[in-house]
């Protein structure tokens, strides 16, 4: 049995946490007390770390022993956080016992090299949105974007959640295609049975946006084909769901666009209440403009939604029912959901047949794909370290082999990812 060293976030209180981690007997849990937050940058840390309730971060240990006792670990930013992540990370890796280590985006790529470098044991890092996504390729932070870039180049083995997030690396990061194993993201179908009974306090269709407000996610094309529709269809409402630091400025574009009255901003929803505004929505639209993957389209398929999704967007890559659009698009996006607005025949199929394709979309499928990744990277490392003695014992043999690889023979370790070593080794005489 392989043990996995998994690095990540906290995206839930620490209560919650332990009630999953519970579910799992074999799984400990190191908490680390720092101040991290998932698709945090720099320029919102501030806002989030003053407002919110300190998150937990969260190391996970599979292994029989005990977790490592933890130290209250508290930075004044975002970057000294990491720092500070990174150190106990490191920490943790020499004394527990493991196998691979898992690190999920930019936050936690540091702590896994890391890790890595203290253990001996390789990296797998899990890419669920770049620089580039997440800023929608304008105004991309250096820093945060040469730390992904250092975790891509120092991975054994990279997870990305769909073909576009592989291209992104390979286009914008220099990473081979031969490095990058696509898992795409999934749902518990379950937690989402549609309730097309939900009481409406509004005798109005509703068109549902629903995400964080932001640059990545095109709220303002989603406003723009707002208003086009509201044209044609005056007996419609749209709901933006959702916080972040565009809230205020498409609170004001609607305003400007004389659709105000119809736009309602209910804030962040979770729980009950996120269940109840799918079952109220009559359409969902996910306008981004770069878009990793998208897992609530999914979501609002599984409740029954008729979906309008961005061609920029991984999920686009696997549901087959839903209407797809370039983001930029306004006639189309409007044109779509006056659509799916107005012809019965077309919204009952994009309904019956999207909540039937999520049946093929599942975690346990995902889990087991990234469990081949874990298995392939470890037999990798396994064939990399098996040189033959004759090979090792000829000088010239070993001459040509560091003058190849271009490293220094003062007995620096050898420090290269598993695949690029061994197509290295093969080029030699």
């Amino acid at each position: 049995m392989a043990y996995l060293l998994g690095i990540d976030i906290g995206t839930t209180g620490t209560h919650t946490v332990q009630e999953k981690i519970e579910e799992y007997s074999h799984v400990k849990l190191v908490r680390v007390n720092v101040s991290l937050e998932p698709y945090a940058r720099p320029e919102d840390y501030f806002e989030i770390h003053g407002t919110r309730r300190q998150r937990t971060s969260r190391v996970q240990v599979s292994t029989s022993e005990e977790p490592v006792e933890t130290n209250e670990l508290y930075g004044k930013d975002l970057f000294t956080n990491i720092q500070r992540y990174t150190a106990k990370a490191s920490g943790i890796a020499r004394s527990a016992k493991f196998d691979i280590i898992h690190a999920h985006d930019w936050m936690t790529f540091r702590a896994g090299m890391e890790a890595s470098k203290a253990s001996g044991k390789p990296l797998v890092i899990h890419v669920h949105a770049t620089e580039y996504d997440r800023t929608g390729g304008h105004g991309t932070n250096s820093t945060i974007r040469d730390i992904e870039q250092m975790g891509a180049r120092a991975a054994h083995r990279i997870i990305a959640v769909s073909n576009r997030t592989k291209q992104t690396l390979m286009q914008y990061y220099g990473i081979s295609a031969r490095k990058i194993s696509v898992v795409y993201n999934a749902i518990n179908a379950s937690e989402h049975a549609p309730n097309r009974v939900a009481k409406r306090y509004l005798k109005k269709k509703i068109v549902l946006f629903l995400g964080r407000i932001t640059i990545q996610k095109g709220p303002e094309y989603f406003l723009e084909a707002a208003s086009k529709v509201s044209e044609k269809e005056p007996n419609v409402i749209f709901v933006m769901a959702g916080s972040g630091d565009m809230m205020h400025k498409m609170v004001e574009r609607a305003s400007d666009l004389n659709i105000g009255h119809k736009v309602l901003f209910p804030g962040f929803l979770k729980g009950a209440a996120l269940n109840r505004i799918y079952d109220m929505a009559d359409v969902y639209v996910m306008p981004s403009v770069s878009e990793p993957f998208g897992i609530v389209p999914l979501e609002a398929m599984s409740h029954g939604v008729p979906t309008i999704i961005s061609k920029q967007s991984g999920v686009s890559e696997v549901v087959k029912n839903a209407l797809k659009v370039d983001f930029w698009d306004i006639d189309r996006l409007a044109n779509g959901m006056i659509a799916l607005l107005r012809y019965g025949t077309l919204w009952n199929s994009l309904r019956k047949n999207g909540n039937s394709e999520m049946g093929r979309l599942s975690w346990d499928n995902s889990a087991s794909q990234c469990i081949s990744v874990y298995r392939k990277t470890l037999g990798k490392i396994s064939s990399a370290r098996r040189i033959s003695p004759p090979m090792m014992e000829d000088p010239r043999r070993l001459r040509r082999l560091h003058t190849r690889l271009d490293i220094a023979s003062d007995g620096t370790d050898l420090d290269w990812p598993a695949e690029e070593f061994r197509t290295a080794s093969h080029r030699l005489p």
